[in-house]
């Protein structure tokens, strides 16, 4: 019945992963035309503005008084057709805009497929809407427009003016569909890899979670049967740490949509390979490790480590450690190492080193976690062991000053002994305990 209830618990997180994944495709593909569509906007927005700032407007006034397809109209035609084979634009031509909803083409350049030329004063598909903002002398885009002729296509427009600043008329660049869906759906197939493959990760971490689990329960209830408190402690240090990839996977995907939105592609794709260098450096632990309890500890620890951005080590000997109960064990190595990591994440993450060494002579075991971090003070180091005593701030719900006290009762009871060490390279906890004796 309990296996059934966590496999149905297991297949509905799976579940909900997936439709996460799901929902941040589709949403992310929205984001990202939208985003390629106002970079494309604004690009070509620049590009009119540098265009109509370049071209012969006295040329184009002398077309404007006489508008046939005299020796003006060529001239300004072949700088259109210039312009629009340097830009890849669909089309580039001049508006009259004497109206408020209607506006008229004067000279347009369109490719050589086009073999039908647009007459001159003819009437612009531009919508009213941006015709209005035109009247105006305001810069102008629109949404994607249908054209039964030329396909579907964007417009953008700003004014043509004079050496007097005046308002002559207006260039516009129209913009195809085809290239907005292409840049889309390159950055959607460059974002999905990383979508996949994240949301796995995570799949992956929940299946582990739940393996990790039942072999924890099963392994400490043949060993033992008043493990379940520390049991229940460091499942919810896993479940914390789990939590904190999820979040940070939230974070990562808020990063790239926002480049994306800064229209930053490259550095994009840039902080994705980052991202998937980084996630292919998470290793799996291979301890040679007798003691199952000992094993899943450390593992825990190190994905918790891992979350803090700490660089952790291990020296790990292989021994049953059965001279302790596997309750000790923990209760020695889990408070030493949770100091370790919250002495180490007062660094900044390049300086966060921990390590761990568990190993035993002719007869002892000796544990040491070591961690970079603020030095303890000499007058900290004489009540560091008594209950209720820390050097941390105290936080409202969140006792402090157990760990070292719990550790020094443990190892006494086993006639061991536990120092400290600590100057401002690194602070070292060292137990000893003797193999033959307690237990």
């Amino acid at each position: 019945m309990k296996n059934k209830k966590l496999k149905s618990i297991f297949m509905l997180s799976i579940l909900i992963v997936v439709m996460f994944m799901i929902v941040n495709i589709f949403s992310s593909y929205f984001n990202i035309k939208k985003t390629a569509v106002n970079s494309i906007v604004n690009q070509n927005i620049e590009a009119a503005k540098s265009i109509a700032a370049s071209m012969d407007t006295e040329t184009y006034k002398l077309f404007l008084k006489n508008p046939v397809k005299n020796e003006y109209y060529h001239e300004i035609k072949g700088y259109l057709e210039d312009s629009r084979e340097k830009n890849g634009a669909l089309h580039v031509y001049t508006l009259l805009v004497n109206n408020p909803n209607v506006s008229r083409a004067m000279i347009v350049a369109m490719s050589d497929k086009e073999h039908k030329e647009f007459p001159i004063g003819g009437i612009c598909t531009v919508p009213p809407e941006q015709v209005k903002m035109a009247y105006f002398g305001k810069v102008f885009s629109t949404d994607i427009i249908a054209d039964p002729a030329y396909g579907e296509y964007l417009t953008v427009g700003v004014p043509i003016k004079d050496k007097s600043e005046d308002i002559i008329g207006y260039l516009s660049i129209d913009i195809s569909a085809d290239i907005i869906n292409n840049i889309s759906d390159k950055a959607l197939k460059s974002s999905i890899s990383s979508f996949v493959f994240n949301g796995l990760f995570v799949i992956l971490m929940v299946a582990a979670f739940f393996v990790l689990q039942n072999w924890y329960s099963r392994e400490l209830k043949k060993e033992i049967g008043d493990t379940e408190d520390t049991y229940q402690t460091e499942l919810q240090s896993l479940v914390s740490s789990v939590q904190s990839l999820r979040h940070d996977y939230s974070n990562h995907i808020q990063v790239v949509h926002g480049l994306l939105r800064l229209e930053q592609t490259d550095k994009a794709l840039e902080y994705l390979s980052i991202l998937s260098k980084e996630i292919h450096m998470i290793k799996s632990m291979a301890l040679d490790v007798n003691n199952p309890g000992l094993s899943v500890l450390l593992q825990t620890k190190k994905l918790a480590a891992q979350n803090h951005h700490i660089d952790i080590d291990f020296e790990v000997v292989q021994d049953s450690y059965n001279s302790l109960t596997t309750t000790d064990l923990i209760k020695i190595l889990s408070n030493l190492i949770d100091n370790a990591i919250d002495a180490a994440t007062e660094l900044p993450e390049q300086e966060r080193k921990m390590e761990i060494i568990c190993k035993v002579d002719a007869n002892h075991y000796i544990f040491e976690v070591s961690n970079t971090g603020n030095p303890i003070r000499d007058k900290d180091k004489e009540q560091i062991f008594k209950s209720g005593y820390s050097t941390k701030k105290v936080q409202q719900g969140k006792s402090r000053g157990q760990g070292l006290f719990i550790v020094k009762e443990t190892v006494n009871r086993y006639g061991g002994d536990i120092s400290i060490t600590s100057d401002f390279n690194q602070t070292t906890a060292r137990v000893i305990i003797p193999i033959n004796n307690g237990s």
